[in-house]
């Protein structure tokens, strides 16, 4: 599926820049529309906060009481309590298990709604946006949104927590060595060879990727090593503490068009 150029978002930068390999070799901050805003109390927060544990601890609460997560007990339906108790802890923990789930397809609508990236595969490939894949997906999207109160607005704040940490983290705006596991390549969306195991390919609008080497062999008989710019991660699962949520070396990548390296021989 091509990158229009009318796509359209909720951020700072059109889609079109943001898939492009010029963005991931000289990354610029992505800013979800108003969400450091609205939410400034919990930065300031977060800010005087010295461990990783404590701010995690923070972020989460912050989400409990902002939407009323910690009330999904005392709703009068079971459709109200499964749409608090439903927060942005189960489509993580969703994702993990199966990124081809209905959790998956909520969280890769969450990346075409803010950024502009339509899904290139869900349970098959997605050609464009006219065809049944797509409508499978969309189907799947619809219904996973519908089971959680104000969900893409959980993400957005998901989503900026994550940058909040990783530019803490590094200073400012960096790169990330990554590594995904792959049975065939072939099947990957390959755009250029490069020459030297390099080539030019498009990845789904979110992918998992881990910070583990030798994690990412278990998964493929050839590893991708990607360098990913930090505005480029959703997510990293260590930034939870891990009576939250488990996984610590997975990464959740933002996709578009990305120069990778083939290892062979693990």
């Amino acid at each position: 599926m091509a990158f229009s150029s009318a796509a359209i978002n909720r951020c700072n930068l059109p889609p079109w820049v943001i898939a492009s390999p010029a963005f991931n070799s000289h990354p610029q901050r992505l800013e979800i529309q108003g969400v450091r805003a609205a939410h400034r109390r919990l930065f300031d927060q977060l800010a005087c906060l010295e461990t990783r544990e404590e701010r995690g601890l923070q972020f989460h609460d912050y989400m409990d009481v902002s939407f009323q997560l910690h009330q999904w007990e005392q709703q009068a339906t079971e459709r109200g309590r499964k749409s608090l108790k439903n927060s942005y802890l189960r489509f993580l923990r969703g994702w993990m298990f199966d990124a081809n789930s209905i959790e998956g397809a909520v969280l890769k609508g969450w990346v075409e709604s803010r950024i502009g990236l339509p899904p290139t595969y869900h349970k098959g490939p997605i050609e464009d946006i006219h065809g049944e894949a797509y409508f499978r997906y969309l189907t799947e999207r619809m219904k996973g949104s519908a089971r959680t109160s104000a969900l893409l607005l959980q993400l957005d704040l998901l989503y900026e927590f994550s940058q909040y940490e990783l530019e803490r983290e590094k200073g400012g705006l960096g790169h990330c060595t990554l590594y995904r596991g792959v049975q065939d390549f072939s099947e990957q969306r390959i755009l250029k060879p490069l020459g030297k195991n390099r080539h030019l390919i498009r990845l789904n609008n979110l992918t998992s990727f881990t910070t583990d080497f030798e994690r990412a062999w278990e998964f493929g008989t050839r590893v991708m090593q990607v360098e990913v710019p930090t505005p480029k991660i959703f997510f990293r699962c260590d930034l939870l503490p891990r009576a939250l949520l488990k996984g610590e070396e997975e990464v959740l990548v933002i996709g578009g068009d990305f120069e990778i390296k083939i290892l062979t021989g693990g």
